[in-house]
């Protein structure tokens, strides 16, 4: 049986270096000026040996752990979201490419969300968190402003919060969509939004609502329903929009989960999706592509927004300031065969309007 490598001390490196345990730590934390040529052979014997610090004994210091934080959100979204996975790959790449670790917290039973970004930050096991989905009185950022910790969102805030985020236009987007619907003729077009709680919510309804007021259409509130952000909450509401009299000829979903859960619930009726009903999602998750038919959506890059959120708090707490704190990126159309056309208006039992 091979006998476990011995793990590398920060004896070990001043012993080589020919230095005090002291000058090492002051090298690596930076904390004392020292001359460039200690530095330098410090350094070297650091790589020599492979020499990792321990993150307990520099958080028992006071010093960064190279360690970042992500609680993954309890309320509106389940784990097994595509979209949630693609946004932690690029998360986590990044964290790998700068050479820093993630934790993922979850938020067991009897427990609140905000219970377990207080003890993330009073632990100090982290340097910094990354949010997302950020809500209408979101109490995680009211606490982590309080504190002065760390964290970069994937979402603004309602109010007027200052803090660094990124963000997808999704007013934008929402309207993009539309206008895609409405050059296919499509005039009556259901809507299935998201938890109203949830501040990206809001913009994408607010989409809707304005490219109605551009072409000159008046709200039909029947038309709007609010989803869950599941497969099962799209096809939930499409069954109750598909039984409206007359159907809708469209309909677009808030999310590209609930857009699959509402072609499910199309098909079920023997429409054809693309044809009969044109379906549009949200996000350009990778099953969009994959769907029968394959997915319209609009495009949110997830995974490097993942990266590009991380990149941001990386650069905060190694005190690097920020070209810009308030990032706001454009989505993108991805015309798919789920929109087509519109046809004559159809009552749920198929016939003709």
């Amino acid at each position: 049986m091979t006998p476990p490598t011995k793990r590398v001390t920060i004896k070990d490196v001043a012993r080589q270096a020919g230095v005090s345990t002291a000058t090492v730590s002051y090298v690596l934390n930076d904390s004392v000026p020292l001359s460039e040529e200690t530095r330098q052979r410090v350094l070297a014997t650091v790589r020599e040996l492979d020499y990792h610090p321990s993150a307990v004994a520099r958080r028992l210091q006071g010093k960064r752990t190279d360690t970042l934080g992500f609680v993954l959100p309890s309320r509106e979204r389940p784990v097994s979201d595509p979209f949630l996975l693609e946004l932690l790959a690029g998360i986590a790449d990044e964290a790998t490419q700068q050479d820093c670790d993630l934790l993922l917290s979850t938020c067991p039973q009897g427990c609140t969300e905000l219970d377990v970004y207080k003890r993330l930050v009073k632990s100090r096991r982290v340097d910094g968190l990354l949010l997302v989905d950020t809500r209408q009185h979101d109490e995680r950022l009211t606490y982590l402003l309080r504190e002065d910790f760390p964290f970069v969102a994937f979402g603004r805030s309602q109010g007027s919060q200052n803090f660094p985020y990124v963000d997808v236009d999704g007013e934008e987007g929402v309207a993009i969509g539309m206008r895609h619907l409405l050059e296919l003729g499509h005039r009556r077009i259901a809507f299935i939004g998201l938890p109203s709680p949830l501040v990206f919510a809001g913009h994408r309804l607010s989409g809707y609502r304005r490219a109605l007021a551009r072409a000159d259409f008046a709200l039909d509130s029947s038309l709007v329903v609010e989803g869950d952000l599941t497969q099962q909450g799209g096809y939930l509401a499409a069954q109750r929009l598909l039984s409206l009299s007359p159907c809708p000829t469209a309909i677009f979903a808030g999310s590209d989960l609930m857009a699959l859960g509402a072609l499910r619930a199309a098909q079920e009726r023997g429409l054809v999706v693309g044809r009969d009903v044109s379906i549009i999602g949200f996000d350009d998750i990778p099953l969009a592509s994959q769907a029968h038919p394959p997915l319209t959506t609009i495009r949110q890059p997830v995974y490097d927004i993942g990266r590009q959120v991380c990149h941001m708090l990386i650069a905060l707490l190694r005190g690097e300031s920020l070209a810009d704190r308030r990032v706001i990126l454009k989505p993108t159309l991805v015309v798919r065969e789920s929109t087509g056309m519109a046809q004559p208006l159809r009552t749920p039992e198929g016939r003709w309007c």
